[in-house]
């Protein structure tokens, strides 16, 4: 494959804003700079180049993890706030990356975002009962009858069927760990209400076995491999 073909794949922009890069000297392959646009390379998982002086992984599809911070949108099209677009670099941006479920504007932490459209339809279905933790601060203490209630299921206004926590752990008295199997509007906020409380603050800290790390701040991102990916199938830790 010539080199600004594989840059636009990439997302680096289009076939001549590829080129263009190459021939500035702005390429380099282990350290080596190519000029060269219609140079011959190999593309596989493994491979790393650099532009700019940034290194790149060649990824066919591509996985990342976003710390998400409060006061941006999951949306392609954000209305009264940033969408997450505003925290990737260009290459990312240019490529179509789509979130994978929707974390609200005031909703924090882990966030997967992919070009993979089967990912994305696999861990959107609710068949496959992927669990979503999240870290809920209760306005009000809690107590047992509430978390006895999201155990069993409460009813949400538009929904036929109860929510039923898929678990739910206390932390401290204003404080609880909520895993869920589905992905209803607004659902964590709503079965608080349900049960006569309020979320105060709301952070999603794992999606089946894959963690938030712990050493990745707020509005950060990285790559994710395929080890990680396999992650997500297991169960929550």
């Amino acid at each position: 494959m010539h080199l600004e073909r594989l840059l636009q794949q990439q997302g680096f922009g289009a076939r001549k804003m590829c080129r263009g890069l190459v021939r500035q000297g702005r390429f380099a392959l282990a350290g080596v700079a190519i000029d060269d646009p219609f140079f011959e390379i190999t593309p596989e998982e493994g491979l790393v180049f650099t532009v700019d002086g940034v290194d790149w992984p060649y990824a066919e599809k591509a996985v990342i993890l976003l710390n998400k911070p409060a006061g941006y949108e999951c949306s392609q099209s954000p209305r009264h706030h940033p969408g997450i677009d505003a925290l990737l670099p260009s290459p990312l941006v240019t490529r179509g990356l789509q979130s994978i479920g929707r974390l609200d504007e005031d909703t924090t932490g882990l966030l997967l975002l992919t070009d993979n459209g089967n990912l994305i339809h696999a861990l959107s279905s609710p068949k496959r009962k992927v669990e979503k933790r999240y870290r809920v601060t209760a306005r009000h203490p809690l107590d047992a009858a509430q978390l006895a209630a999201l155990r069993a299921g409460v009813t949400l206004r538009d929904a036929p069927q109860p929510a039923k926590a898929a678990a739910v752990e206390q932390v401290d008295a204003h404080t609880l760990l909520l895993g869920l199997t589905e992905g209803r509007y607004h659902q964590v906020k709503r079965m608080l209400a349900a049960v006569g409380n309020r979320v105060e603050a709301l952070r999603r800290v794992a999606i089946g076995g894959l963690r938030l790390p712990d050493d990745l701040p707020e509005g950060q991102w990285r790559w994710l491999a395929a080890s990680d990916l396999e992650l997500v199938w297991r169960k929550t830790a």
